[in-house]
């Protein structure tokens, strides 16, 4: 049986760069919404773990990232279909600019219809707001700029010089520049949603905001068509996961713990800060920041569970921060050195800089996977990597990836829907050992 087309409200926010608030104000978008009684599904482009929690907090609902190389047009296809399915409303935030990084925001928008509500950082600026709002506008023909929100406006005079020089790009409203309803960043960017003591009443406040600056979506329904994905595999039938979950360890993508559910495998979370390790079939170790809460790892009591758990050949996948955990050690950006879990010889250094980051793909012994990297810190191990990833970006720099009997550790934040058969690989039992410690 063939599944009709679904039509549903939609828009994509996006901006001319990073930093014009996109964040912020989707996620005022998705709370108004919300309390008006209307159901709001949110998506964030491209592989991002901190805007996401924002915009669940904000949509009281699940987000899914969208990249059409990283998730692919099918897998993207997929998932807007099943939220039109459920959803009045859905808001996809955009990444960087609009026109920015292969593939784009625009390149999303154009594949399936989205309308763009640009979001432009107003502060010193008058009429040359109107100039990049006509560039985004007119720039590529497949994208429609639906309209234009200005935002830190320095109040009623400056908004009136954002309006004239709009021209026929619809204004849709000024949002103030109010600190109450900003969200917080560090290095990486955003706090995490539960850091944030006060976020619900910034979401609120932000929310009020649209109405007190009379700005309301263009409402523009899209058609959603169906994509069949095929089965996953059951590889993973019965088999008990217990994932890292805590301030330390939070970055995962929703997709990935679905497909492993799909493939059969119940989850449990655990957090490395405080409790010891659980009994289970294998471990996941996703990325977070572990260079917050060094003196919690050094005396965690995971330790001796997590180094017996390798050495008797248990299946663990440690992305990134989980892999800086199972080092001998890591140095924060200040200088402090702690030792960590001792299972993967080496040592970790946060660096003041980004280090890299990036679309990724790497050759695992079920297939290719694709995934990104991010991350401000360096790694000097003995270990000689099993594999190494490919960048998307000409000239990236690729990441290793290690093995210490049934661990893989790496940088790479892997995508497993990318590749299901090989998500099997990394945790199902009796794949022979390879001894690289």
């Amino acid at each position: 049986m063939v599944s009709e087309p679904r039509a549903c409200k939609a828009v994509m926010i996006a901006a001319p760069s990073s930093g014009h608030g996109k964040t912020t104000v989707t996620a005022a978008l998705a709370r108004h919404a919300k309390n008006a009684g209307r159901r709001v599904r949110c998506f964030k482009v491209g592989p991002d773990f901190l805007d996401p929690m924002i915009l669940e907090r904000a949509s009281g609902a699940p987000v899914y990232q969208l990249d059409l190389w990283m998730v692919g047009e099918a897998g993207c296809r997929a998932l807007l279909y099943d939220a039109a399915g459920e959803a009045d409303l859905i808001i996809v935030e955009g990444v960087m600019g609009l026109f920015d990084g292969k593939p784009s925001s625009a390149d999303l928008a154009a594949t399936f219809g989205l309308p763009v509500v640009a979001v432009i950082d107003a502060t010193a600026m008058a009429q040359t707001f109107g100039a990049i709002a006509h560039g985004l506008a007119t720039y590529r023909d497949a994208v429609k700029v639906v309209g234009v929100i200005g935002n830190r406006s320095g109040g009623e005079r400056h908004t009136a010089t954002l309006v004239e020089g709009c021209g026929a790009v619809p204004f849709l409203g000024a949002l103030p520049r109010e600190k109450e309803q900003a969200i917080p960043s560090r290095h990486l960017g955003l706090l995490q949603a539960d850091e944030i003591a006060d976020l619900d009443a910034r979401l609120d406040r932000a929310a009020a905001s649209l109405d007190e600056a009379g700005i309301a979506l263009p409402e523009t329904t899209v058609i959603f068509t169906p994509c069949e994905v095929p089965p996953a595999p059951t590889a993973l039938m019965g088999r008990a996961i217990a994932v890292a979950k805590d301030a330390a360890f939070s970055f995962v993508y929703r997709a990935n713990l679905d497909l492993l559910q799909s493939m059969g495998a119940t989850l449990t979370s655990f957090s490395p800060l405080t409790d010891p390790l659980p009994d289970a079939d294998g471990y996941y170790l996703p990325g977070g920041y572990p260079e917050l809460h060094l003196d919690a790892l050094a005396h965690a009591p995971w330790r001796d569970g997590i180094r017996a758990a390798v050495e008797r050949g248990t299946p663990v996948v440690a992305e990134c921060g989980g892999m800086l955990s199972l080092l001998d050690s890591l140095t924060d950006a200040d200088g402090a050195r702690a030792s960590m879990a001792g299972v993967v010889p080496g040592h970790g250094v946060m660096q003041k800089r980004l280090v890299n980051l990036g679309l990724h793909a790497v050759d695992l012994p079920g297939g290719a996977m694709r995934g990104h990297t991010f991350h401000h810190s360096t790694l000097e191990t003995p270990l000689a990597p099993v594999a190494a990833s490919t960048s998307v970006r000409p000239g990236g720099k690729g990441e290793g990836v290690y093995r210490v009997n049934r661990l893989t550790a790496t940088y790479l934040h892997f995508y497993f829907p990318s590749n299901p058969e090989a998500t099997a690989q990394l945790f199902a039992p009796n794949i022979e050992r390879n001894h690289h410690a």
